[in-house]
């Protein structure tokens, strides 16, 4: 049994390791093409060859990641399928590898792909955007922005209640354009305070320098006053982390595991809308999953007898399969989102319903022969 165990972890590995490598190597060529046009541009003059070169690279791990259920498939396909032409797993089969003892060896796989697409997605990709986003801005200023309308983020102190929003941070982790609303419980904007820069104490807080603050009468029978006052640096006393802040330098899928939880939780102790990243949050939990559900996938193909038949033919039936769990599981994402679904469930409704298929594939082929 060891015997038959290393020879399929030797094939489908280096099959998935060649499938892996192609893509990477079309994807490179396609964000360096694209990046060339920033090389020595009119608003990056000192953006070189080799900081775009870096750049890309360090796109690299995102698109392992976002691939590894993919190339997984097309693997697994391959070899499948072409062992099935060679009479090679109907010789395991005859040598006492029943569907049972090929499927657990199969899952025994998957499961350290999806490791593999756990400790990328969790801990490399999340780091290597952030590195990318800064490595650019460097270029553009020295100072990152956060959109068009910068990052907003909301606290609830113990008497009023902040609107907080940033517009830009450098690699330092230096906040620039910053302006807080204060709000009293009733919903009365009673603050405006405008700083040009801040940044994160060491021991808590907000240090914000360059600001001018607004006060307004918090009562609305009172005719609304206003003192107005400049000061060189405040504190602000806030339990906002840099880390809430450099959030939104990454879009919701490309966030760590632990950082969409602290993110989610800190939105809900402030009563904000957290259903999209819930959703992105357990998508992260079950997307390496995936690559289990494509093993199981890929199984039945060894079943089939395919002597005249192209191998091509199977790996682009696998390459429409692994497409369209991609845009099942992008689509019920959104509508998840739209329709206030139970989060999990949105996340991982494509993952059971294609784990059905390649289930009742399997049993089917298992019983006719």
């Amino acid at each position: 049994m060891k015997t038959m165990r290393r020879l399929i972890y030797k094939e489908v590995l280096t099959a998935v390791a060649f499938v892996t490598l192609a893509f990477l190597g079309l994807f490179f060529f396609f964000d360096l093409v694209e990046d060339l046009q920033n090389v020595a541009g009119r608003y990056t003059p000192h953006y070189q060859l080799n900081h775009a070169l870096m750049y890309v690279a360090l796109l690299i791990p995102i698109h392992i990641y976002e691939l590894m259920p993919i190339t997984v498939l097309i693997g697994c396909i391959f070899v499948m399928a072409r062992m099935a032409q060679s009479s090679e797993f109907t010789i395991l089969r005859t040598s006492g590898m029943g569907p049972g003892l090929a499927l657990r060896h199969l899952l025994l796989l998957g499961l350290l792909f999806a490791w593999l697409t756990f400790v990328i997605g969790d801990h490399i990709a999340p780091w290597c955007e952030r590195e990318g986003r800064l490595l650019k801005s460097r270029f553009e200023g020295g100072v990152l922005h956060i959109g068009q309308n910068g990052a907003w983020l909301k606290e609830k102190q113990k008497y009023s209640q902040f609107a907080v929003n940033v517009g830009a941070i450098n690699g330092e982790g230096q906040m620039s354009d910053i302006r807080l609303y204060e709000f009293s419980p009733s919903g009365r904007l009673i603050s405006l305070t405008l700083a040009q820069k801040g940044r994160i104490a060491d021991a808590g807080g907000w240090v914000l320098s360059a600001v001018a603050r607004s006060e307004f009468s918090p009562t609305p029978e009172v005719p609304q006053t206003m003192a107005q006052s400049q000061l060189k640096e405040m504190l602000w006393p806030s339990e906002i982390s840099q880390d809430m802040v450099t959030v939104a330098l990454i879009k919701p899928e490309r966030m760590g595991i632990w950082d969409l939880f602290h993110y989610v939780r800190h939105l809900e102790n402030n009563a904000q809308t957290a259903q999209l990243y819930e959703i992105e949050f357990w998508k992260k939990v079950f997307y390496p999953l995936s690559c289990l559900v494509m093993v199981v996938l890929a199984l039945p193909f060894a079943y089939l007898h395919m002597r005249n038949v192209n191998i091509a033919t199977f790996v682009f039936t696998g390459v429409m399969f692994g497409v369209s769990f991609f845009l099942l599981n992008n689509m019920f994402g959104h509508i998840g989102n739209l329709n206030q679904w139970t989060p999990w469930l949105a996340a991982a409704l494509p993952g059971m319903i294609y784990s059905l298929i390649s289930l009742g594939a399997f049993a089917w082929l298992v019983l006719r022969q």
